[in-house]
């Protein structure tokens, strides 16, 4: 079995989540604000707490800060690409009408296109990725904080600490 297996299996359901909640938002025509957008967050956080939970569970006491970085960042990047590609066929060819909704308001000072919008989404979603990620792993890392990490520390002496 591939080391990435699980951190695909985790981005595949996160993207099916954030393109039915982006669906389910279109649907009754709240998919131009960009306030909820602030949802996606939930469920890639989600995602990506319960991949690096997975992992932990998986690996055991050989679990290592590492493998529990690697998959977050791993799956979170995955699930932006197909979210980014399912943004941009929408934006391009199901709904060209949605973007004047989305940016309506900034067309007429910026020039903004639809490889602009797309490269944001895109950007957004690498660095939700990493920050939650990162955010996760304290919970998740070993703890320094053992008896048996303060007696290596007494053992060592005051030089270290």
């Amino acid at each position: 079995m591939s080391k990435f297996t699980m951190p695909i299996r985790f981005a595949i359901a996160m993207a099916g989540g954030l393109i039915a909640y982006f669906l389910v938002l279109a649907l009754f025509n709240l998919h131009t604000n960009v306030m909820f957008s602030l949802f996606n967050g939930v469920i890639v956080g989600f995602g990506i707490y319960e991949v690096i939970k997975y992992t932990k569970i998986k690996n055991g006491s050989a679990f290592s800060y590492t493998d529990g970085l690697t998959n977050g960042v791993v799956s979170g990047f995955i699930a932006t690409i197909l979210f980014t590609a399912f943004f941009a066929l929408y934006a391009g060819n199901i709904n060209p009408d949605f973007l004047d909704g989305l940016i309506g308001p900034w067309e007429k000072t910026y020039n903004t296109s639809i490889g602009s919008v797309i490269f944001t989404v895109a950007i957004g979603g690498f660095s939700t990725a990493i920050c939650l990620s990162l955010c996760f792993m304290q919970l998740f890392k070993p703890s320094w904080n053992t008896e048996g990490t303060k007696k290596v520390l007494r053992e060592r002496g005051p030089v270290i600490r």
